[in-house]
């Protein structure tokens, strides 16, 4: 049964002059659901009816109601997330770029990315991609070892991601992403760097790795809470940290947010919009948006999302107007995440006497105008940021 979510209107929204703007488009189909995802993901039999062709038609309406009431701003980055993008193939894929160039203005150089899923991209999809006008691939690889990948749940084979990355590669493009996961139920060390290593030697100019999380409501969880499956441990989780750093950084390839490593110019510009007071407009079933004071949702089900632009209206589920002081809690908790840190100048005086203690417990370090988390401070970034704002 698809959930009634009540029609809500946003706002009048502006822009915020001179910071970095970019299109986020949410994709809600897998094939099937990982353990671990708690995404807005519907696989084939959750859909009731809904196809890419018509979530295409949605997304055309709400891009071209987005251009309408923004006042037409350029575009720095676009993002194609989900869910599963590669799933619509090359062809559509295509489309879904040429409705954006069909209701915004692309900056020069702006950076255009999609995810994939491994088993769903060859070297076709590749070409027709890039030809399109893409210049930025993420893959999921999550890991290399099989029975990682069964606790998991991802359907794709082990070396296919490797594959993936070098066709992506060899067929031009200069930004090639793989996803990490690590602390997975049953992990070794030697499970991990096998998989870090294997990122490494494909060429790719990025790496993401994210600590396992074991979120209420799917799957994983019941099997945790059954006790088939040991919960991740925070000790072991920072122990992989450290080891995927060292790795990496060994490499060539650096931290630029806590979770986020790349060889320079490698860095993914939309999500450091995201981190760095950047503004951005979410499109689909699902999607978040945050431009000048206000942040927004969409409505989830791609039935609902659909219905509502046909009624002639946009598909927001609800609003948040946001007053300076919660502007200013996102800024610490998402700039500290960065390598160049948080500027001091954005502390109050209160907050700076609380940097300083942090500072002289080793998890800040003061660099020029500017406080950076340590190598031990990346492990405790949440527990910083509490510190600091008090």
């Amino acid at each position: 049964m698809v959930p009634v979510e009540v029609p809500v209107e946003l706002p009048a929204i502006q822009p915020t002059p001179g910071r970095p703007f970019g299109l986020y488009v949410h994709v809600p189909f897998c094939i099937t659901r990982c353990g671990y995802c708690d995404f807005n993901t519907y696989t084939p039999a959750e859909l009731g009816g809904v196809n890419p062709d018509a979530w295409l038609t949605a997304l055309r309406t709400e891009l071209e109601r987005a251009a309408a009431r923004l006042g037409g701003p350029t575009v720095d980055t676009v993002f194609v997330g989900g869910g599963t993008p590669s799933l619509l193939g090359g062809t559509r894929l295509a489309t879904l770029l040429d409705m954006v160039r069909d209701h915004f203005t692309l900056a020069p150089g702006a950076e255009i990315t999609t995810e994939a899923n491994p088993e769903s991209t060859w070297p076709e999809f590749f070409q027709e991609i890039r030809e399109a006008g893409y210049t930025r691939v993420s893959l999921g690889m999550q890991s290399v070892v099989p029975r990682l990948l069964g606790v998991l749940d991802r359907v794709h084979t082990p070396n296919r991601s490797a594959a993936a990355a070098r066709e992506a590669l060899d067929l031009g493009f200069e930004h090639v992403s793989l996803d990490l996961i690590y602390g997975t139920p049953g992990e070794s060390d030697e499970d991990l760097l096998r998989s870090v290593d294997t990122a490494v030697e494909t060429g790719v100019d990025h790496v993401s790795a994210y600590a396992l999380v074991v979120e209420e409501g799917t799957a994983m969880a019941r099997r945790v809470r059954s006790g088939e499956l040991e919960p991740p441990d925070d000790d072991v989780l920072a122990h992989r940290y450290e080891l995927i750093d060292a790795r990496l950084s060994a490499a060539g390839m650096a931290w630029y947010e806590v979770s986020n490593w790349a060889r320079p110019g490698g860095e993914c510009r939309h999500n450091l919009g995201y981190w760095d007071r950047g503004q951005w407009w979410g499109a689909g079933p699902g999607a978040h948006s945050h431009v000048g004071n206000v942040r927004w949702w969409n409505v989830k089900h791609p039935n609902t999302y659909g219905s509502r632009l046909g009624d002639g209206g946009l598909p927001v589920a609800g609003y948040e107007q946001l007053d300076a002081d919660a502007l200013h809690t996102e800024e610490v908790l998402l700039q500290i995440r960065l390598r160049q840190g948080l500027p001091v100048a954005r502390l109050s005086g209160a907050e700076r006497e609380r940097a300083e203690q942090v500072v002289a417990d080793g998890l800040l370090e003061s660099v020029g105008d500017h406080l950076v988390l340590s190598d031990r401070g990346r492990l405790l970034a949440d527990a910083v940021v509490r510190t600091v704002l008090g």
